[in-house]
């Protein structure tokens, strides 16, 4: 009777003890199932933002990789008008070309002539203000 009494105490102890380890068992489970939870959410945002950013660099690359585009093709369309206005502006330019040594032939021996004729008068006055000048010094007392 002991026997089966201490065989019954120790079968109720190894009871109440495995009892208790599965809810321990449960218990630290249920931590690392919240953890690996966290984690996987975690992760789960950190792959979205990073997605998001190469989205968005995606199309901003798209968006340059366009705008180059169109002003390629701005270029090739205007190219061609821009070579034709500057071998327009090189024909004026060599039509022009005897129209203005004709009048540079004409206009040079006047502003000669013109230089020479008031080139007198400046010396004139030249000497007038030098005179003025000598005569107010002459006028001042010494110093």
């Amino acid at each position: 009777m002991k026997f089966s009494l201490v065989a019954a105490l120790v079968v109720l102890l190894a009871v109440a003890h495995g009892s208790e380890a599965v809810s321990l068992v449960k218990r630290d489970a249920q931590s690392e199932v919240d953890k690996i939870t966290d984690f996987l959410k975690e992760m789960s945002a950190s792959i979205t933002s990073s997605t998001q950013d190469v989205v968005e660099k995606l199309k901003a690359l798209e968006v340059t990789n366009t705008a180059q585009t169109y002003i390629k093709d701005g270029q090739a369309k205007i190219q061609p008008l821009v070579d034709n206005v500057q071998a327009e502006a090189a024909k004026l330019q060599e039509q022009v070309k005897p129209y203005i040594t004709n009048i540079d032939d004409k206009i040079t021996p006047l502003t000669d002539d013109l230089h020479d004729q008031v080139k007198p008068l400046v010396d004139m006055m030249l000497n007038l203000f030098q005179q003025v000048v000598n005569q107010t010094n002459a006028l001042l007392p010494p110093q």
